[in-house]
């Protein structure tokens, strides 16, 4: 948290900082169970649950930073499509 309070920022260099704060969290958590700093099953719960927050809080950061396509809003493309037992105008007037 000394890396938040250190300086003003911009929300140019606070989420990155912010998401790199996250991302170390992330990692020291992962090393701690690798190298057996975990007492019992009851820590080990809790670090876990803490790295999958610190997951879901990055890849929520990521999904407002870069916001994926809304397929419900999204037109269907019907240009690539046989459309049967209708019949062109032209095709009627041929026959």
């Amino acid at each position: 948290m000394e890396l938040l309070m250190a300086e003003h920022y911009t929300l140019e260099t606070f989420v990155p900082t912010l998401r790199k704060i996250i991302r170390n969290s992330y990692q020291q958590i992962g090393d701690t169970m690798v190298a057996g700093g975990v007492k019992d099953m009851e820590g080990y719960r809790y670090l876990l649950g803490q790295a999958h927050a610190l997951q879901l809080i990055d890849q929520e950061i990521s999904n407002l930073l870069n916001p994926k396509e809304d397929k419900k809003n999204e037109q269907p493309d019907t240009t690539n499509v046989v459309k049967f037992g209708q019949r062109d105008s032209e095709d009627e007037t041929s026959s």
